[in-house]
């Protein structure tokens, strides 16, 4: 059997993933390149099968994607509770503890996160790693003096540079903030800890470590096959 390509298992995941979501569930969308082959396969099931759901979106990209496959999507800020939250990440470590954020949405991700029965991550095997810290920390910025707030981050000894948008510019999130990613020689053997130092300094808004929130992670390999890990701590 040849080896699937790293889409190939992205769309096998997302395939997967669609299948845990019920009739009549209010589903929280993630943010991704992984987390689109999910919203796409939800949108194929909806269609042939008439699911009948509500999504909410992390980003106005997925938003858009799921508008324009033809499902229902509403303002989170009609509601307190998601049924179940399907996402990527950036990278997985053996606690389950995870770095998001590659795709910019990491604050919107986080409150979907932490308010859903149910999370469920979706990964390939590339971005299960021993130790978080291999792919950057996003960290996202409040415009105003952000170079008081780098001054604060780089004293505390974390290196990283400004992400730049296709423009040349500042990349904006879509809750009009900047983004720091912070590049860790020696990774971050303790998350916890670098984000309570780092959530502390004034004009930060948040990290891109998603912890101690009991995922249950979809991990694709390239075999095709598909596990499921759930988090037992």
């Amino acid at each position: 059997m040849n080896k699937l390509t790293q889409e190939e298992i992205k769309q096998s995941i997302g395939e997967k993933a669609a299948a845990f979501v019920e009739p009549g569930m209010l589903v929280g969308l993630g943010t991704g390149s992984t987390a689109a082959c999910f919203i796409e396969s939800l949108i194929e099931r909806c269609r042939k099968e008439d699911l009948k759901i509500t999504a909410v979106s992390s980003s106005k990209k997925s938003l858009q994607q799921a508008k324009a496959g033809g499902i229902n999507t509403i303002d989170f800020d009609q509601n307190t509770e998601l049924d179940l939250t399907i996402d990527g990440a950036d990278e997985v470590d053996p606690q389950n503890r995870i770095i998001k954020g590659g795709g910019g949405a990491l604050v919107r991700e986080k409150i979907l996160a932490t308010s859903s029965k149910r999370w469920i991550v979706l990964v390939d095997e590339s971005k299960i790693v021993p130790k978080l810290g291999r792919s950057p920390l996003p960290i996202e910025i409040i415009p105003f003096g952000f170079r008081a707030t780098l001054a604060k981050i780089e004293k505390m000894g974390y290196q990283g540079r400004m992400r730049i948008d296709q423009n040349g510019s500042y990349y904006s999130t879509d809750n009009g903030n900047y983004i720091f990613d912070i590049h860790a020689k020696e990774g971050f053997p303790h998350p916890e800890e670098d984000h309570l130092k780092l959530i502390q300094i004034a004009g930060v808004v948040e990290t891109g470590f998603f912890l101690n929130l009991s995922p249950h992670l979809l991990i694709g390999y390239g075999d095709g096959n598909v596990v499921f890990r759930k988090d037992n701590h």
